[in-house]
């Protein structure tokens, strides 16, 4: 797997994006530790964590058990609502076809994402469904807020069951 700095959206990243990041980060390393690939996400709204999630697809048996899914779940159970209007979703590795999907139906305003990936990504490495024109709700993008961090995180997790 070819994780990279995302290219796609040039930012400086804010203290508050790199902080969220790191509470991503620690739920990519519980990830990790259970053998699962490490991603991690935490969705923010109003300065607070409402919901957080890590890659367990195998230990779910749940192809759909990716980590911004399960948070954003864990949001939607948060605020009572599946709507999840004015709030953040930062997540560790650019999203696939399926969580992107998800967030347009959720109205996410806004997406913060670590280390591309140039082999799935739905945010603008492969192609772009979160600012797709026929959907009916597109997301603000910012890729690469510790982008290092999270790739070799990524990196190291792939390098070990070579």
């Amino acid at each position: 797997m070819n994780i990279t700095p995302s290219p796609l959206t040039p930012h400086l990243a804010s203290e508050a994006d790199e902080h969220w990041m790191r509470e991503a980060l620690t739920l990519a390393w519980q990830a990790e530790k259970v053998g699962e690939v490490p991603v991690g996400a935490v969705v923010v709204k109003q300065g607070a964590i409402i919901g957080r999630g890590w890659n367990h697809p195998i230990a779910a048996q749940d192809p759909t058990a990716h980590a911004e899914i399960v948070a954003m779940r864990a949001a939607a159970r948060s605020l009572g609502n599946y709507r999840l209007t004015d709030t953040t979703l930062y997540v560790t590795l650019e999203p696939c076809a399926m969580c992107a999907g998800a967030m347009v139906h959720a109205r996410i305003r806004r997406l913060v994402f670590g280390a591309a990936d140039p082999r799935a990504g739905a945010a603008g490495s492969v192609f772009n469904l979160l600012q797709a024109a026929p959907l009916n709700h597109s997301l603000d993008v910012s890729g690469g807020t510790l982008a290092e961090e999270c790739g070799e995180l990524l990196k190291q997790f792939f390098a070990q069951r070579r």
